[in-house]
This record gives C-alpha cells, structure tokens and sequence, in this order.
C-alpha cells in the first residue's frame, strides 16, 4: 500500500493583494520620525556660525549679529576680536549695546577699506566739507546783503528826489479804492504853492 499524502494549497489571491496595498501605502506614507528631522531649528547668530560654537539663547552676540549678516561680524573680529567685543557688551547697559555694534561695525568696515587713516579719513572729509560749505554760507549771505542794500540805497535816493522837488515823502499805507484796502508805498505831500497835492508814489 502507498501512503498518498494530500497537500492541500489554497490559494489567497485577494489576501496577499491587500498586503502588498498596504505595504505601499506604508512605505509611501512619511514617517513620524522623518517629519520631525525635517522642521528647520533655530539657526545660530553670524557671530556664533563664525566662532562655530553652539548659540545658546544667554548669547551676549545674538541681538546685533543677525544670521544674515555675517560679514558684519567677520569685520568687527578682524579688527577688534571677538574677546575684546564680548567684554565690551557685557560691561555695557542693554539699552546702550545696539549703538556700540554699530559703531563698532561701522569703524572696522572704515579701518578695512583704508587700513592707514580709518574712519579718521572719514571724519577729516566730513570736515573739509563742513567748513566748505561755512564758506558757501557766508558768501551767500553777502550776496543777500548787496541787495538788501541796493534797495535801501534806491529807497533813500527816491526820498532825497522827493525832497529836490519840495515834495515830503512819508511812508506808510495808501488806502486803494480799487481793491478796498490799504497798499504801502510813499505818500507825497507837496509843500510849495500852486497845485500841490497828496497822492501815493510808487517806489
């Protein structure tokens, strides 16, 4: 007799579609893990990236050394250092750190660009230019004063006319009827015989 052994296969066509659906939409799907590596940190301040240390949030640089502006750094540790800056900020108000890094910034980007004068070079131009413009200032206002004086000159020539001819000049407002109101000018009163009258002279 021969033992016959039935191997029964059944088949799970529809099972083993939805396992291998299921592995797709698992791997498809973003992990929890992947996720969270992929949220941006806080990046470190120019001065910190610069040294490559760790920022911490107690940074004494942070507040005035953004991360994009790092060459506003580079040029402060390359002409002061970055020890020197850190003990100046610290022995400093709050409230007075922000115009220290500025000027700061502002004299080594000066002392780099002209590395024998500095911003001294700077502050001799503004000078030179300053007293320029005194000097501007001072003839334009003896230009002004000429004019000034031609008019009185001719106020004073009109009155001396005036009086040649026996006529007073005396100066004050001149009521104009056309208008209904009072203009300033040089009332003419005449002080010899025959016809002499009052009546307004334009200067």
């Amino acid at each position: 007799m021969f033992d016959i052994q039935h191997h029964h296969h059944q088949p799970q066509p529809q099972r083993r579609r939805r396992d291998d659906t299921a592995t797709a939409m698992m791997a498809a799907a973003p992990s929890s893990s992947s996720s969270s590596s992929s949220v941006p940190c806080n990046s470190p301040c120019a001065a910190c990236k610069f040294l490559r240390r760790k920022c911490t949030p107690e940074c004494v640089f942070a507040p005035y050394f953004p991360p994009d502006q790092p060459q506003k750094f580079a040029n402060v540790h390359k002409v002061f250092g970055a020890s020197n800056v850190t003990k100046l900020l610290n022995d400093l108000h709050p409230a007075q750190r922000e115009d220290a890094v500025n000027s700061l910034a502002y004299e080594a980007e000066a002392r780099l660009r002209d590395p024998v004068y500095g911003c001294v070079g700077v502050i001799s131009m503004l000078q030179i230019q300053l007293k320029q413009l005194q000097g501007d200032l001072v003839r334009a206002r003896a230009e002004l004063s000429k004019y000034i004086n031609a008019g009185l000159a001719a106020a004073v020539a009109q009155q001396q006319h005036l009086q040649q001819h026996g006529l007073v000049g005396l100066r004050g407002a001149v009521y104009d009827g056309h208008n209904g109101g009072y203009e300033g000018g040089i009332v003419a009163v005449g002080l010899g015989g025959g016809g002499g009258g009052l009546g307004p002279l334009n200067q």
